[in-house]
């Protein structure tokens, strides 16, 4: 990952903190993109946006532009950036439906397509999105979350096909990520057989090299030891 420039969305979660984390280790320069404020002044690797609302189109457009003007190029875009909900579909708000295709589809959406130039010209560009196991089968409680992650999947493939031979497009799917947040809204689960973010990461990280070039449309189960 030596000198390459990637964006990081979602930067500042639980999962995203880890990849940016392990991709400076390896060293690449990140751009790091956040809902949230920026927390960290500028250095020569990092470079955050913050209070970015990816689901506004003209938004994503000016951080993925403003992070290829600050380092001069772009070679990756790690779509992270996202949201959850668990609500029954007889019960729930119509509403969590919508706000969960904006963040998990639209997000990733106006990241890739305000990136496509800029990494169309990097000659080994990388788009990786965060999909998930849960939209493979949806259990009770996880209509409108796995349908938005299906969207993902599909956008990914769509994505592959198009941009085959000058941008590769892949997506994982993890399992249950082993966080604070899940450890708490699951306390008698078996941590052990989760996904850790630094496996997670160190997945993302292969499909955003160069070793990956001949990986396209793939979408990668990651579920740790279940």
């Amino acid at each position: 990952m030596h000198g390459k420039v990637i964006v990081v969305t979602g930067a500042l979660g639980a999962l995203g903190r880890v990849v940016v984390d392990e991709a400076l280790a390896q060293g690449a320069r990140i751009a790091s993109v956040d809902h949230a404020p920026t927390q960290a002044p500028a250095t020569v690797d990092l470079f955050e946006l913050g209070g970015i609302d990816l689901t506004d189109a003209a938004q994503a457009g000016k951080a993925i532009n403003a992070a290829a003007s600050h380092f001069g190029k772009l070679d990756a875009l790690i779509n992270i950036a996202g949201g959850f909900a668990f609500e029954t579909v007889a019960d729930g708000d119509p509403k969590t439906w919508q706000r969960m295709y904006a963040l998990n589809v639209m997000t990733a959406l106006n990241a890739s397509r305000a990136a496509i130039p800029h990494l169309a010209a990097s000659g080994a560009g990388r788009i990786v999105n965060i999909g998930a196991m849960g939209a493979l089968q949806a259990g009770p409680g996880m209509g409108a979350y796995a349908a938005s992650k299906a969207g993902v999947h599909r956008l990914t493939e769509a994505l592959a096909t198009e941009l085959k031979g000058k941008i590769t497009v892949n997506a994982v799917l993890p399992s249950i990520i082993d966080t604070a947040a899940n450890r708490a809204s699951m306390p008698k689960a078996d941590f052990a057989k989760w996904v850790t973010p630094k496996e997670l990461a160190d997945v993302i990280l292969f499909l955003a090299s160069d070793a990956a070039s001949a990986v396209t449309g793939a979408l990668l189960p990651v579920n740790g030891r279940v």
